[in-house]
């Protein structure tokens, strides 16, 4: 029988933060992340898997799903940690976390930036980033040309689908591996009714981020403070492996890298049983303290 999570909020940084909530508060507590245009319920089954052993919650990051969007536009990567720090207090410092791709990228630099509030950090496909390339300078033409593109959301409107069955073809053609049975409840917790239809719960403006945000060569610094294990995926078939950084072990001190056979860049949702196989001894064997 599936269980049904408790919705709950938090503030954050005056943003409504939104996590879904499995229960068993009395276990040690493991926080999930999802990725880029995603939404907290995408870890469902990967929640039910892990409810019995512990207190298992997943967080709507800002811009996404039920949480609050922000007024100015602001999406950093060091905005998006203190909300994953809010939700960890929440339910209990440290935690075990499971990041996908740009949650996975979030919770690295969190984790450097807190090492105290992680006891493991399991990241699949998070070692790349979007932040700006080293070799553009920031000056007035840079501030520009992001300025410029910010203002750009101002005019664009989400694309309206007629009903929910055209919102799960939208997400079977973007990721063809996705299991046919997942799919209602994956759209149905993505999108929300509009007049005409139903529209994708993402801000547009998640795309430009900030101005300040922290560059590609300054990520590795935050690696190296990290002091919990650190367990990497990559997807054996994934489109996005030649994006990921090409030597992550290099900066992080306690790290393992396994590469699941068969999976694309949702290695959650392309091969559950591989990644639970890996999963369950690395969080049973996290320390208690970071």
């Amino acid at each position: 029988m599936t269980f049904e999570p408790r919705q709950r909020f938090v503030d954050s940084q005056r943003i409504p933060i939104s996590y879904w909530d499995w229960g068993n508060e009395e276990a040690p507590p493991l926080v999930l992340v999802h990725g880029g245009r995603d939404h907290a319920r995408s870890w469902g089954r990967l929640a039910e898997e892990l409810r019995t052993d512990y207190h298992v919650v997943a967080l709507d990051l800002r811009g996404h799903g039920d949480s609050g969007w922000t007024p100015g536009g602001n999406y950093s990567l060091p905005d998006n940690a203190l909300d994953v720090v809010r939700v960890i207090e929440t339910v209990g410092a440290p935690a075990r976390v499971i990041a996908h791709s740009y949650g996975g990228s979030i919770c690295l630099l969190t984790a450097g930036t807190y090492p105290e509030y992680f006891s493991a950090l399991a990241v699949i496909e998070g070692t790349h980033s979007l932040n700006p390339p080293d070799q553009e300078r920031v000056d007035p033409a840079w501030v520009r040309r992001w300025g410029d593109r910010l203002r750009s959301f101002e005019g664009q409107q989400p694309r309206v689908y007629a009903t929910l069955e055209d919102a799960e073809e939208r997400m079977r053609e973007a990721n063809p591996r996705l299991p046919e049975a997942i799919l209602p409840g994956l759209a149905s917790y993505a999108s929300k009714p509009v007049d005409g239809g139903f529209i994708w719960k993402y801000d547009l403006w998640v795309n430009g981020r900030t101005s300040m945000e922290v560059r590609r060569s300054e990520l590795p610094a935050f690696w190296e403070a990290i002091t919990c294990p650190v367990l990497l995926f990559l997807g054996g078939e994934s489109n996005s492996r030649r994006r990921q950084h090409p030597n992550p072990e290099r900066h992080l001190r306690n790290c393992r890298t396994v590469e699941i056979a068969g999976a694309g860049h949702w290695v959650h949702h392309d091969q559950p049983e591989a990644l639970m196989g890996e999963l369950r001894p690395f969080l049973a064997n996290a320390p208690s303290h970071s």
